[in-house]
């Protein structure tokens, strides 16, 4: 790159006119990092957290002034960390026209000093030099982040909120349970909906009736619960909704062992973007194979671990209920030619490879309409 001297104005074609910024996001500021063809430094710029207005006139000042000393239009680059801000910087990014990246952290490699020195400067240095890297094509510098569209991204909604209704669930089942077992009571059932007419018929191991303030805790955690339950039933509603409307939904929930739950997270999850082969649509749910080799150390480390770690939970649970549901398809006899009777670590591992083939040959039914081999379809 040929070096020029800020304030002279020159029209010299060999200067790339590529601007970097990279954002370093917080809630309290925004630590910008500005590379142009003007200078080999990189400027630092603080905003307060979320001033994007403030972010676009920052840009569009340092591009006119690119512009203005190398009379011709420049190219801005941005990048920035996925993480609590999600994706709408990126979108109004590129709605001013501006190509950002969405860079995933854990793949951007740091210092492994024993104590390394980590201020917003830096990091915002270092993004600049890894989107940099990048621009020049060395794409092993870093991975980046595919943002979904509005529409995919808010369908994903709907079963992640169940998710955590459920486990709300759980926790309000465990609080009742536990508070009555330190009074020796075990016959009490708070999701059923006579949960009030149980409450005032219980009586401790002892004989004694409920202490009053125990009994009025009792109460509250009773109806926290059913307003869990009433809500899971609305959202578990629309998603039997969803299921009979979409395509990919129906043709999966069509198959043996795989219900309206399973075929929402699958296709919302997984199945909504496109992959080229079994490898990507493997290392998209990290069940691709870790190996560690170096001198004279050659071992397994299982799974890579490294992709959606919710898809990657439901794909071993639906390899378990494929072996139940679907006992004559080739990909049962597989699991069952390697395991036999055995039970224990080596099963375990063979369910995950089973759930990598069932996944894989769910792909393809859906890109093809080839039902598994042996499959069975309800009825």
């Amino acid at each position: 790159m040929t070096r020029m001297t800020i304030g002279a104005a020159t029209t010299d074609k060999g200067v790339s006119a590529t601007i970097y910024i990279a954002i370093e996001l917080s809630g309290s500021k925004w630590v910008i990092g500005v590379h142009t063809p003007l200078a080999d430094k990189i400027s630092i710029y603080r905003l307060t957290g979320g001033d994007a207005q403030g972010l676009l006139k920052l840009i569009a000042h340092v591009r006119e002034k690119v512009e203005r000393r190398l009379g011709r239009s420049a190219t801005v680059l941005s990048c920035y960390e996925a993480g609590y801000d999600g994706f709408w910087l990126h979108r109004l990014l590129k709605a001013h026209g501006i190509c950002n990246h969405v860079l995933d952290s854990a793949s951007i490699q740091v210092s492994r000093r024993a104590r390394r020195v980590k201020t917003d400067r830096i990091d915002a240095e270092g993004l600049i030099r890894v989107l940099m890297a990048y621009d020049r094509g060395e794409r092993q510098v870093c991975a980046i982040v595919r943002v979904p569209s509005l529409e995919d991204e808010d369908a994903k909604r709907l079963h992640r909120e169940r998710e955590r209704l459920v486990r709300e669930r759980v926790q309000h089942t465990n609080r009742i349970h536990g508070l009555l077992a330190t009074q020796g009571i075990r016959t009490f059932k708070p999701m059923r909906k006579d949960w009030e007419r149980q409450l005032e018929g219980v009586f401790t191991g002892d004989g004694r009736p409920l202490p009053p303030q125990l009994k009025m805790e009792i109460r509250r955690e009773c109806r926290r619960l059913a307003m869990v339950l009433d809500m899971l039933k609305e959202v578990e509603r629309e998603r039997d909704t969803g299921v009979a409307s979409e395509a990919k939904m129906g043709l999966l929930a069509k198959l043996q062992g795989v219900g309206p739950t399973f075929a929402t997270v699958l296709v919302r999850e997984v199945f909504y973007r496109a992959f080229n082969n079994r490898r990507e649509l493997g290392s998209y749910v990290g069940l691709t194979p870790a190996p560690y080799d170096s001198g004279d150390v050659h071992r397994d480390q299982g799974i890579s671990k490294a992709g959606n770690p919710r898809a990657r939970t439901l794909a071993i649970e639906m390899a378990w209920l494929w072996v139940r549901y679907q006992p004559d398809s080739a990909l049962s006899q597989w699991f069952r030619e390697r395991v036999g009777v055995t039970t224990g670590r080596v099963r375990r591992i063979a369910i995950v490879a089973l759930a990598r083939k069932v996944l894989v040959a769910l792909w393809r039914y859906l890109e093809t309409g080839i039902v598994p081999s042996g499959a069975m379809l309800k009825t």
